[in-house]
């Protein structure tokens, strides 16, 4: 087989600034395909930062496809940040508990 090892973190020797997202992301609900890479200014240990409002009660997944490219700073907004649009109010009593 040529072509650079799925399983490497880093596919490019003495770069850790770019890495294969699918070998660094620990949280189950994000899941990603093989070979897509992910590049971090700082630290691509970061990742998780970028996803925001990725609540574990909603039980939204991030699917993230095989060969895709994610640049450093690149920020995934998930459904937990919408707040009821059918309700009297928007303040999320379901999610303080006893509402």
């Amino acid at each position: 087989m040529t072509g650079p090892d799925k399983n490497k973190k880093f596919p490019l020797e003495h770069y850790d600034r770019l890495c294969f997202l699918k070998n660094v992301v620990k949280n189950p609900n994000i899941i990603v395909g093989d070979y897509t890479y992910y590049d971090d200014f700082e630290d691509v240990e970061n990742f998780g930062r970028n996803v925001k409002y990725h609540f574990d009660f909603i039980g939204d997944r991030l699917v993230k496809g095989k060969f895709c490219m994610i640049a450093s700073g690149v920020k995934f907004i998930m459904n937990g940040a919408n707040h009821l649009t059918d309700a009297l109010t928007t303040y999320p009593f379901a999610i303080f508990g006893n509402g």
